[in-house]
């Protein structure tokens, strides 16, 4: 059972719920859940302004698939309705932007904590068969070994990477004490399309493509990072909700096991692009100091042998798709007005 790369048939007419549906990885995820015939329900930001994220994009027999609900998961009422009658979850709703946690710390600790708090007290009032909460590898800090494995230990450089770790604890804590079925998937750097221009990849396209861009601005480029291609890191969420021999409560990686440094990705986007616009670095794009995480190599072997996992996609194969995205996305003129950056 342990070593299918196709985990679809586990499923089937399955009662999923998906918290923070509607971000980039979330929206990903719901549409592979749909494609293996899940029931699922997608829970989205309540905003005043009637959207659902990126669902609002998706094609239209997936749209029709799934059960739209607008909430807040850190409302604790709401989150133990909401959870009510389903088999698998899925907690991905979170605050993600490493910049704004230093100017509202509070607030990544009301969503990342207690909102991962809610979600775990309302899976154990219910009895659901499995959780699987949403880590990430800022939790390490700057690699003190490389690759990073799920041993090293856990360093907060940010507000952000802080309130993770908190809510990895949480559950940790909740499969100790109440033997939760709780799955912690620690994913590195994830990329591909509907990614926020707060991300590396996304800016860079976004400005070698964009006519109004005569250069692209960039922070430091000497960073290395471990990039997962977003489809690779969907079917790893559904190895996660689905594979029998993995222990709860404790943290697998997701990632592929090779660095680039953020200029050698710069090259490989403006390759795929086809454009010599010059790089400029700006300090004021730079991360406070100590904050900043130099290097991050994923050490997944963990992950890959408990399920068969592995990441698929080729770095040049998935910034090539991301590309034809976003020229599409530009053409319709569905981006924010202008390419400067954005905390």
């Amino acid at each position: 059972m342990s070593h299918h790369s196709n985990y679809s048939n586990s499923y089937r007419r399955a009662k999923v719920l998906v918290t923070g549906a509607d971000g980039f990885i979330g929206s990903h995820l719901v549409e592979a859940l749909v494609a293996a015939g899940a029931n699922v329900t997608a829970l989205s930001l309540y905003t005043g302004s009637d959207t659902h994220g990126w669902l609002d994009t998706l094609d239209d027999d997936v749209r029709e698939a799934i059960k739209l609900v607008r909430g807040d998961v850190r409302d604790s009422a709401f989150t133990r309705r909401l959870v009510e009658g389903q088999e698998i979850v899925f907690h991905l709703a979170a605050l993600i932007a490493i910049p704004y946690s230093y100017a509202a710390a509070q607030s990544y600790v009301d969503v990342n904590v207690t909102g991962t708090l809610n979600v775990l007290e309302g899976a154990r009032a219910h009895g659901v068969r499995r959780i699987v909460h949403t880590s990430t590898s800022e939790v390490y800090g700057t690699a003190q070994f490389t690759p990073i494995n799920e041993g090293h230990p856990v360093v907060a450089q940010s507000p952000y990477a802080a309130s993770k770790a908190g809510a990895d604890m949480m559950a940790t804590a909740y499969a100790k004490s109440f033997d939760s079925p709780i799955i912690i998937l620690r994913p590195f750097n994830t990329y591909g399309p509907r990614q926020s221009e707060r991300a590396v990849i996304s800016s860079t396209i976004r400005q070698a493509l964009d006519p109004a861009c005569t250069s692209i601005h960039l922070g430091d480029i000497s960073t290395k990072r471990d990039f997962t291609f977003v489809r690779d890191t969907a079917r790893a969420f559904l190895a996660a909700g689905s594979v029998e021999n993995l222990s709860y409560g404790e943290p697998y990686n997701c990632g592929t096991g090779r660095t680039v440094t953020i200029s050698e990705t710069v090259d490989a986007i403006r390759a795929a692009v086809g454009t010599n616009k010059p790089v400029v670095t700006e300090e004021t794009r730079f991360r406070p100091g100590p904050s900043e995480v130099r290097l991050l190599e994923a050490d997944a072997s963990r992950f890959q042998k408990a399920t068969g996992w592995n990441s698929a996609t080729a770095l040049e194969d998935g910034i090539a798709e991301t590309v034809s995205w976003w020229r599409r996305r530009l053409q319709f003129g569905n981006v924010r007005p202008s390419g400067a950056y954005i905390a």
